[in-house]
């Protein structure tokens, strides 16, 4: 058989993780356009949380599939996947359209990701292997860093269609590069897929954000509806992975306290970072008027500081421990949303940059360090399904919040509203975009900016709960923990 090419495989994977990094910043970026153009400015926190939350439910799915038949079928798939889901979102004419090719997007997303990891790991022996994951790891932070800047350009001199259209061709190129180099063995393992398992998570956590969505409307009916659902759903996905030879998410891992609150700080910060990186372009464009490039600007820091951050975290734990280690990033992102929440509209654009920059830390620190203890503290044959889950509750956790912010947001807009009669929905859908804007009187524009100002405020709030909530779970850690 043919030996497969380890560095153009590589490549191939290295274009593909920028790809699939790339797409959370620069929609963010692009959001205000989109908005005003598809006037959507209501259900906007969809676009992200959809994406999230496919990418979210099929991860596991895609990682047994890529142990049974292969990992490059299953990677192959989600390569192709992705491109569809990309060029449909270009074609998007309205936000409902934009939404249902996120759906197609986020399940090509989800195969990609894992099975990428999973092939450096077949292609390199142990000692180059830290070395490959941690060049793929770089992708995501150069991709978080090109993002806003190429997403403001491409809003600005293009349009936001080519947003999505950019990833047709590193897709494409990847694809062909995956086809020719990569090759392997025909086996497979006898291990059954835990369908029934991943069948009863999907409906867990559909209906989960279907409810936390609804929470918005009010309508008791349909809540206690969406609520039983939940219930229901839960009950017979414990059932089925008790019973399973190998479930999907194995229960004995939720049994640690540590394991398990580890986890619960990850889907916790998870949230704060789709918090801040999604509204900080708004805020840019709505209140301050610049433009989408300046607005991508903003989070820039962020995403620099996150890879900083990710490095230091070693000499942190090492000199520290995971408990106090946390405690200390945790008060860096209290202060940094203390800070959101404390600013005046006439905020220079500086400080932005500077709790940019904290945040960034903090965020790259707590990430990183919650995935190596989640390693630490299972079993070593269940490091891989430990590492999953760990990534599992990351995309839970910002899907689950931009739900909420989704919520908090529109409830405080439409509560500004109902105070300003000569305000609509529809001034709101211009305000968020510097460009479109213009198209505003001049006069309503200060009193939209507050009314956005304080929807955004609201975000804030929320993430300041998450960020207390972290601590709690912190506080369960026993004191003397190390790596």
């Amino acid at each position: 058989m043919k030996k497969t090419n380890v560095a153009v495989v590589t490549i191939a994977i290295f274009m593909t993780t920028f790809m699939t990094a790339i797409e959370g910043t620069i929609v963010s970026t692009a959001m205000p356009t989109i908005v005003s153009d598809l006037n959507g400015l209501e259900i906007m926190n969809w676009v992200v949380s959809i994406f999230l939350f496919m990418t979210a439910v099929s991860t596991p799915l895609y990682g047994k599939l890529a142990d049974s038949i292969g990992r490059k079928p299953v990677f192959l798939f989600g390569i192709v996947l992705f491109i569809i889901g990309s060029a449909l979102c270009g074609q998007a004419n309205n936000m409902v359209e934009l939404i249902l090719f996120r759906v197609i997007q986020g399940l090509g997303s989800g195969a990609v990701q894992p099975v990428a990891m999973t092939i450096i790991a077949d292609m390199y022996a142990l000692e180059k292997r830290t070395k490959m994951l941690g060049l793929n790891s770089g992708f995501w932070g150069v991709a978080s860093v090109i993002a806003p800047l190429l997403g403001g350009f491409i809003v600005q001199q293009l349009s936001w269609h080519w947003v999505f259209y950019i990833n047709v061709p590193i897709g494409l190129v990847a694809l062909v590069l995956v086809i020719v180099f990569l090759n392997e063995s025909k086996t497979k393992s006898k291990s059954k897929l835990d369908l029934k398992g991943t069948f009863w998570l999907i409906v867990l956590l559909l209906t989960l954000m279907f409810t936390l969505q609804e929470l918005g409307t009010l309508r008791p009916q349909i809540l206690l509806i969406l609520a039983a659902v939940v219930v229901i759903s839960a009950i017979l996905f414990y059932r089925e992975e008790k019973r399973a030879d190998d479930p999907i998410m194995p229960l004995s891992m939720l049994k640690g306290k540590e394991f398990l609150a580890v986890n619960m700080i990850t889907l916790l910060v998870a949230g704060v970072v789709i918090g801040f990186e999604f509204y900080i372009p708004t805020w840019m464009q709505g209140i301050k008027g610049t433009s989408a490039t300046v607005a991508g600007f903003a989070v820039t820091p962020s995403s620099v500081m996150w890879v900083v951050g990710s490095f230091l975290i070693g000499g942190m734990l090492g000199r520290w421990g995971v408990r106090k280690t946390f405690y200390g990033m945790l008060t860096l992102l209290l202060i940094a949303d203390g800070l959101l929440l404390l600013v005046p509209m006439n905020t220079p654009f500086w400080v932005f940059c500077l709790i940019a920059t904290i945040n960034g830390i903090a965020f790259g620190s707590i990430l990183t360090a919650s995935q190596v203890r989640s390693q630490v503290l299972v079993e070593p044959s269940n490091i891989g399904v430990a590492t999953s889950f760990n990534t599992l509750m990351r995309y839970l956790g910002q899907t689950m919040m931009v739900s909420i912010y989704g919520i908090t947001f529109n409830t405080v807009v439409a509560g500004q509203l109902a105070q300003h009669p000569k305000l609509t929905q529809g001034m709101m859908n211009k305000i968020v975009s510097s460009a479109k804007a213009q198209e505003l009187a001049t006069n309503l524009i200060p009193q939209l900016r507050q009314v956005l100002f304080s929807a955004l405020k609201g975000v804030y709030v929320v993430s300041l709960v998450a960020i207390l909530l972290s601590f709690i779970f912190n506080s369960t850690y026993q004191k003397n923990q190390q790596v």
